[in-house]
């Protein structure tokens, strides 16, 4: 991924969530668990992922400079989620 190559490639990435179904989608919507109840999760548009050699803020920094899709940031959950929407972050 783009985000890896510009931190020099080769690393190891560990996906958090990738696509994810209607029904697992809502479930996470009614548990509250912050997650957009029209995600792009549901069709296959965007990856919650970390990479372990990388620090979160790293990580984050690297797909901001990017300036592509939407990035995510989740410190409390140890992941950074971009997608290929339009950019924007929180």
């Amino acid at each position: 991924n783009a985000v890896d190559r510009s931190l020099g490639g080769e690393n190891d990435i560990h996906i958090v969530s990738g696509f994810r179904s209607p029904e697992y989608n809502e479930k996470l919507v009614r548990r509250g668990q912050g997650v957009a109840r029209h995600s792009l999760h549901l069709l296959g548009k965007a990856i919650d992922f970390r990479i372990p050699k990388v620090s979160l803020p790293s990580l984050r920094e690297a797909a901001l400079r990017l300036q592509e899709g939407g990035v995510g940031y989740y410190p409390g959950s140890g992941f950074v989620h971009i997608d290929s929407g339009r950019f924007r972050t929180w």
